[in-house]
């Protein structure tokens, strides 16, 4: 039987380093041209020139563009996370006024790369995603906290007990990601963004609400 070898811990520190350094720049040129082109604007391609790398170097360290923008995105969003972890104990209030407040945190996060973001909600329909790759709807941290958000609204009786959680999340997400087209189709502002989403939020919630 031949024996496993490890290949990564039999490159030397420094070829580790570097492998290390083009990920980061892979990384920070792809998050700059999704923000100004776009997720199908921006290709390998031009993600590798902007890094100043090889394309074959870009694919010996990601499997596709679609992990690249996961990459992307992770490195963003555990800021996102760290200030709803910060804000949302001490936010009081009923369920809706909870997702209001937790929206509106992440409108205002996304508000100086939209673009970043949009390109994020597009690889959600990209099919040549790899299962890896983590666009907007793949992720369970933002999932778990509005899921924590209504466990608390059903132990204090403002949601129904038998209202479907991961359903409630859907309709929040699926709302939350058709509000952006108001950048698009209005050039919208956060204000706009939040306030459409405030009322989004009150008629889902007249929905899970006890009768």
């Amino acid at each position: 039987m031949k024996a496993e070898v490890d290949l990564e811990a039999l490159k030397t520190p420094a070829r580790r380093s570097q492998k290390e350094a083009t990920r980061q720049r892979v990384i920070a040129a792809a998050r700059e041209l999704f923000d100004t082109h776009g997720y199908q604007g921006a290709t390998i391609r031009d993600i590798a020139r902007h890094a100043g790398v090889a394309v074959g170097s870009v694919f010996t360290t990601f499997a596709s563009k679609g992990e690249i923008l996961s990459e992307v995105m992770q490195s963003r969003l555990d800021g996102l996370y760290a200030e709803l972890d910060r804000v949302m104990p001490h936010v009081r209030g009923p369920p809706a006024d909870r997702l209001r407040t937790m929206f509106a945190i992440h409108f205002n996060f996304e508000a100086p790369h939209v673009r970043l973001f949009l390109s994020h909600i597009a690889a959600a329909y990209d099919w040549t995603l790899p299962a890896a790759a983590r666009p907007y709807g793949r992720t369970p941290r933002l999932q778990a906290m509005i899921r924590e958000c209504l466990a608390k609204g059903v132990a204090e009786g403002d949601i129904r007990a038998d209202a479907d959680p991961q359903e409630i999340v859907d309709l929040l997400m699926a709302a939350y990601a058709w509000t952006y087209r108001l950048v698009v189709t209005e050039g919208a502002d956060t204000a706009r963004l939040i306030a459409v989403m405030d009322r989004q939020i009150g008629l889902i919630a007249e929905g899970f609400a006890p009768r």
